[in-house]
């Protein structure tokens, strides 16, 4: 049996990490992930994207209203990544600065989380979709009112073309293998997923 389907793998010298609208206020709207689970998500992910020397933007909409200022750890993790503050903007494609940021950085693989998935997610990614990007949708870095909004939203994007990841698929399938760096890949596994840091603890035993 015969596919048309290609596997277009998240590639290092192709992919751009979207952090959009991971606000203060914001962030008190998600509710399909417990605040820890999700800050540990978000965070994973903003380190996945410096492990592996991606491109950051940043991005916020109407901060000086109720939905707030930056998740500091951002801006603390990416210092020198393009920030685009929104003066309203909903869809941050409709931002010009924000597309051109992406636009600069010549990459056309689209890695995109925020909050909420429903609206701040959903609509770049459908905009960028629409404007011939690949886009990759880090679900558990995403987060909204709960999990019925959520699973509408994915449902959503899918339907257009977008592809649903976690941030630990996101840095595998950019390591590809583990004997590019064993030691790098395993300290950021271990450090965002504790059930995978025993793994590695058992692993590193038995090589002494």
């Amino acid at each position: 049996m015969t596919t048309s389907y290609k596997y277009n793998r998240l590639s290092k010298e192709d992919a751009v990490v979207l952090l959009i609208d991971h606000q203060a206020g914001l962030i008190s709207l998600v509710q399909d992930y417990s605040p820890n689970e999700f800050k540990n998500n978000v965070l994973a992910l903003a380190e996945s994207a410096k492990f592996f020397n991606l491109p950051v933007i940043l991005t916020t909409s109407f901060e000086k209203g109720p939905n707030g200022p930056l998740v500091p750890e951002l801006k603390e993790s990416h210092p020198n990544a393009p920030y685009i503050a929104r003066p309203g903007q909903i869809n941050a494609w409709d931002n010009e600065d924000f597309v051109k940021a992406v636009k600069d950085t010549g990459r056309k693989q689209l890695v995109m989380a925020g909050i909420v998935t429903d609206v701040c997610v959903a609509f770049p990614a459908l905009s960028a979709i629409e404007d011939g990007y690949e886009v990759f949708v880090v679900v558990d870095a995403s987060g909204t009112f709960n999990k019925d909004v959520r699973d509408a939203a994915l449902m959503r994007m899918q339907a257009a073309g977008v592809q649903m990841m976690s941030w630990f698929s996101v840095a595998s399938e950019l390591h590809r293998d583990w004997r590019n760096d064993i030691e790098g890949l395993a300290a950021l596994l271990s450090k965002y997923t504790p059930n995978y840091r025993s793994l590695m603890t058992s692993y590193f035993a038995t090589q002494k």
